[in-house]
Order: structure tokens, then sequence, then C-alpha cells
């Protein structure tokens, strides 16, 4: 009898998720055999198990700099940003569009917003170059409004850059978010806005008393998730926008960790060094992850991932 049923129930399910075990298996857990590189002065002739072991030494590469504090501090404070500003301002604009009167105008907003979500940030970092050079349209733009010729070199401007790579951040990510609230909106029930329109509530109360709190849950999700990643910065926007291989004068206000490494691997080719400060990356993204789910466990218990 079971055996019947083991076919008939499990064999598919086993099936279906079979794809998706074989990519993290390939993609996820084969490689952490790297972390021995962490440890490793890494040969690639003597591979993973003949390389000499060199201890905490790859670690003192990136501690035992001047940089270490700047690079790390920056990576989590640009990353606290895009995760606040990104939520707040997707939350918001998907329950704006989901107020508009016609369907057809939100679709249309939706797309819009979506459009560069699907650019590279090589394109982007183009079209970004062709307005911030010193005579670029940026420049002709303030001179059209203080009504005399200016030329600013943006590269070499710091306190331009940390909120234009917040701005640049929201611009190309925010319709993805954007899309995956919209959906939760669309699945609230409207029996709940039609009571709350017969009590009176205006729309504003009908957003804060139904539309917030069905959303919390998707919400607190998406927030766990992305702390995760606090020490993960963006490579592409930090290196490709600003032109990091090119300007040294930005390090200070735009270099975070992966920019950092992937300079001292392309000039020492140390990849000991890369792999330990991958390693420190995982572990911290781990504990982070871990405390945001202790945090909304404690806040509220249903709103928690595991």
């Amino acid at each position: 009898m079971w055996r019947k049923l083991f076919k008939r129930e499990f064999i598919p399910l086993y099936l279906m998720a079979l794809p998706a075990f074989t990519y993290l298996l390939i993609f996820h857990y084969a490689p952490m055999v790297g972390i021995l590189i962490a440890f490793q002065k890494f040969d690639v002739k003597k591979g993973f198990f003949g390389s000499p072991f060199v201890g905490l030494k790859n670690f003192e590469f990136l501690f035992a700099t001047t940089d270490a504090f700047n690079i790390t501090r920056n990576t989590v404070l640009y990353n606290l940003a895009y995760i606040s500003t990104g939520m707040v301002f997707a939350v918001a604009l998907a329950i704006v569009i989901s107020l508009l009167r016609t369907k057809r105008t939100g679709k249309v907003y939706q797309t819009i917003y979506m459009l560069p979500y699907f650019l590279s940030w090589a394109a982007v970092g183009i079209a970004t170059d062709a307005f911030l050079v010193e005579k670029g349209v940026l420049s002709k733009f303030i001179s059209a409004i203080v009504g005399e010729t200016t030329k600013v070199n943006w590269y070499n401007l710091r306190s331009f850059w940390p909120p234009f790579l917040v701005f640049m951040k929201n611009w190309k990510e925010l319709g993805y978010s954007v899309v995956l609230y919209l959906a939760i909106i669309s699945g609230i029930p409207a029996e709940y806005y039609e009571a709350a329109m017969m009590d009176g509530a205006s729309k504003w109360k009908q957003v804060w008393h139904i539309t917030i709190p069905h959303m919390r849950f998707i919400i607190s999700i998406s927030l766990i998730l992305a702390m995760r990643g606090i020490v993960n910065g963006d490579f592409s926007l930090h290196y490709i926008i600003p032109n990091a291989a090119d300007n040294g004068f930005l390090y200070p206000v735009i270099d975070i960790i992966d920019t950092y490494v992937y300079r001292g691997l392309m000039k020492a080719q140390n990849i000991g060094m890369s792999a330990a400060v991958g390693m420190y990356q995982a572990v911290i993204g781990m504990f982070m992850m871990l405390f945001i789910n202790w945090t909304a466990t404690k806040i509220d218990p249903e709103v928690s991932f595991f």
C-alpha cells in the first residue's frame, strides 16, 4: 500500500524538485569546498588539498589595513540606505498604483517602473557618463537654470556620489519590488475595503488598517532576506557607474568590500585573500539574517522567516 502511495504521490514531487536540487548542489553546495582556500596559500598546480596551510593569514589582509574599517562601513551603510529607501519607496509606489482608478493606467506605470530592471549596469553606466562629464547633460541643465555656463566635474565631487548611488539603485531595481508588493495587494479580499467604506473610512485609513497589515509578512521576509546580504555590496553599481577603475579620488566614498577585493585580486593575484573575504561576508550575512529573524519573532512571531 505504501509503495503505491509513494509512487503516486511522492515520486512526481521529487521529480519536480530535481532541477532545483541539482542547481543548488552544483552552484551552491559544491563550491563550498572552496572554503579551504581561505586558509591556504593557494597554488593552482597543487590544488585544494596540496596547497600549504597558512591559518588566518589571509584574513589579515583585510583587517590589518587602514582601509578595512572604511570599506566595511561603506558596505554596511550603503546597504542600509538601499534597503530602507527601496522598501519605503516600493511599498508607497505599490499602494499609489493600486489606488489608481483605471487598471490600464496602473499597468502603464508598472511597465515604466519595471523597464530599468532589465538594463545592465554597463548600459546604464554609458548613459550616466553622458550626463556626468564636465560638459555633459547635467551641467548644461544646471547652466540653463542659473543662466550662466556651469562646468562641474561630478567625478571629482565626493559629496555627490553617496546620494546619487542610492538614487541609481532605487531607479533601476524599484520596479521589481513594486511588482511583488502589487501582487500582495491584489490578493487582499475586496470585502475588507467594502466594509471599511461602509464604516466611512477614508482611503488613508483603508491603507493604514487594511493594506499595510496584509503586507507585513512579505515586508518582514524581504527585510530578512535583504539583511542577509548586508556586507555584500553591489559590485557592478559601485565599480561601473563611478568609473572606479580609473578614479581613485572617489574610493573613500564609493569603495566597498567587493570592489576593494577585486582590485586587490587583480593587482596582487591573491586568491586566498579573496576567498577569505568571501567567507567573512558569508558568515556575517548569516548572523545578520539570524538576528533580524530573531528580532522579527520577538515583535510578531507570525512574520518570522523560520
